[in-house]
C-alpha cells in the first residue's frame, strides 16, 4: 500500500549553528518529510538518511518543492524509498514513525549554496562554507529534539547514508537503539577518492561553472552531466547497463561537432547524465562530495563502539556491488565482533549492484522487520 500524497515540511534553527570548518551560520532550515504516527513516548521513530544525491522525499508522493521547482523533475515525484517505506513494508508506517531530512548543504530545501546568504541577499554560491558529516548529523539532531524525539528506534541508510547513520551511532550512541547499515563502509577509500575527485573536476572545469557563482546564468550542467557519468557506472552491474542500454535507450543524441555517439552504452550513459543535471545543484554536488572525501571512522580504533554495547547492528551488502565492496562491511562486522556487539551480516545476492538497495525491497524486507520488531 503507497503513503499516497505527501509534503515537505521546513524546520527553522533560528540560533547560530558553528561547523567543524570553524565557520557558523546565523541560523538554518532543514526540509525534511514524516510519514507515520509518532506514539506517546516517541520510542517508534526511525531516521532514513539518504544517499549522496538524494533528498528528504523517501516515501509517497510529492509533486512540487517550494523553492526547488526548478530542480525538482519528473524522478523526483515519487519518494526515492517508496518500495521500502509504508504500511506493511520494511519501514511499516502502521507502526513506526519515519523521518528523512535532505543534508546540510543540499539543494532540495535545507540551507545550501543555492539559499539565499542573509548577509548579502544573494545565493551562497562559491561563500557556502564546507560542510562535514558531523555538521550534518548534528543538524538532523537538532531536528529529532524540534520533534521530541531523544532515542529512535533506528537508524538506517544505504550509501553515504550507511556512513553517517554509523557516525550517528558511534558519536551519540543513546540517541538510537538499532542501526541498518546497507552497502556502505567506514571509511573513504582509495577507489572512492578517485572517483570523486574525477567528479570534481569535472564540475569546475566546466566554463559555465564560474567558480560557483553561477545563480544569475546558465548552470554548468555539461559538468554535473559528466560527474554522473563517473559515478553511475559504479551503481549498476555492467550486466544491466547493458540491458538497459538496449531496452530503453537509443542513440540518436548528438553530443557535440566531433563525436556521434556509437553504440546504446554510451547513449545510455549520457541519457543518465543529462537526466541528472536537471533535478541537481552543482554547488551541493560538490560540498557533499567534499564531506564524503573527508569521511572516516577508523576500525582499528578499539573505542569506536566503546558505549554502543545496548545498540543492536544488520549489516547489508551486495554481492555485485562494485561503489562499496562486500569487503568494506566485512571490515565493519570484525569492528562490531571485536567489541562485542550484537550484529547481523546479510550478504544480498543481486544482479543489480550498488543500486539493489533501491531497488529490491523483497531481498531486504524480512530481515529489517525482524531486527525491528
Amino acid at each position: 500500500m503507497s503513503i499516497g500524497s505527501v509534503q515537505t515540511k521546513f524546520f527553522h534553527l533560528d540560533e547560530p549553528f558553528p561547523l567543524d570548518s570553524g565557520e557558523s551560520f546565523d541560523a538554518i532550515t532543514l526540509a525534511y518529510e514524516t510519514y507515520g504516527t509518532l506514539n506517546s513516548d516517541a520510542s517508534n521513530a526511525i531516521l532514513v538518511l539518504h544517499a549522496l544525491t538524494g533528498s528528504q522525499h523517501a516515501a509517497g508522493i510529492n509533486k512540487t518543492l517550494p523553492g526547488a521547482e526548478s530542480l525538482w523533475t519528473d524522478d523526483c515525484v515519487v519518494g526515492w524509498w517508496d518500495t521500502f517505506i509504508g504500511p506493511g513494508k520494511a519501514l511499516d508506517t502502521n507502526r513506526y514513525f519515519v523521518i528523512c531530512a535532505n543534508y546540510l548543504g543540499g539543494c532540495y530545501g535545507s540551507t545550501g549554496p543555492r539559499s539565499l546568504n542573509p548577509r548579502t541577499g544573494k545565493p551562497y554560491g562559491s561563500q557556502f562554507p564546507q560542510v562535514s558529516a558531523w555538521d550534518v548529523i548534528r543538524s538532523q539532531l537538532q531536528l529529532l529534539d524540534f520533534l521530541g524525539i531523544d532515542c529512535l528506534h533506528a537508524v538506517i541508510g544505504g550509501s553515504m547514508g550507511g556512513m553517517l547513520s554509523i557516525l550517528l551511532a558511534t558519536r551519540c550512541p543513546h540517541r538510537v537503539k538499532n542501526v541498518l547499515p546497507i552497502a556502505t563502509g567506514l571509511e573513504t577509500t582509495v577507489l572512492h577518492r578517485v572517483h570523486n575527485f574525477e567528479q570534481i573536476l569535472s564540475i569546475r572545469n566546466d566554463p559555465k561553472f564560474q567558480g560557483g557563482d553561477y545563480y544569475d546564468t546558465e548552470p554548468p550542467k555539461e559538468g554535473l552531466l559528466l560527474a554522473r557519468i563517473i559515478s553511475h557506472k559504479t551503481f549498476v552491474s555492467l550486466a544491466i547497463m547493458e540491458k538497459r542500454a538496449r531496452q530503453e535507450i537509443t542513440i540518436d543524441q548528438p553530443i557535440g561537432q566531433f563525436y556521434e555517439l556509437s553504440n546504446p552504452i554510451e547513449s545510455y550513459m549520457f541519457h543518465q547524465g543529462k537526466k541528472f543535471a536537471e533535478r541537481f545543484d552543482a554547488n551541493s554536488y560538490l560540498r557533499i562530495m567534499d564531506m564524503w572525501q573527508r569521511f572516516s571512522l577508523n576500525a582499528q580504533q578499539p573505542a569506536l563502539f566503546e558505549k554502543c554495547a545496548h545498540q543492536q547492528y544488520l549489516i547489508f551488502s551486495v554481492d555485485s556491488d562494485v561503489c562499496f565492496y562486500p569487503e568494506e562491511q566485512k571490515v565493519i562486522v570484525r569492528a562490531l565482533k571485536a567489541a562485542q556487539m550484537n550484529v547481523k551480516h546479510i550478504t544480498v545476492h543481486s544482479d543489480k549492484g550498488h543500486d539493489s538497495f533501491l531497488l529490491e525491497p523483497d531481498l531486504y524486507a524480512p530481515y529489517i522487520r525482524f531486527v525491528l520488531d
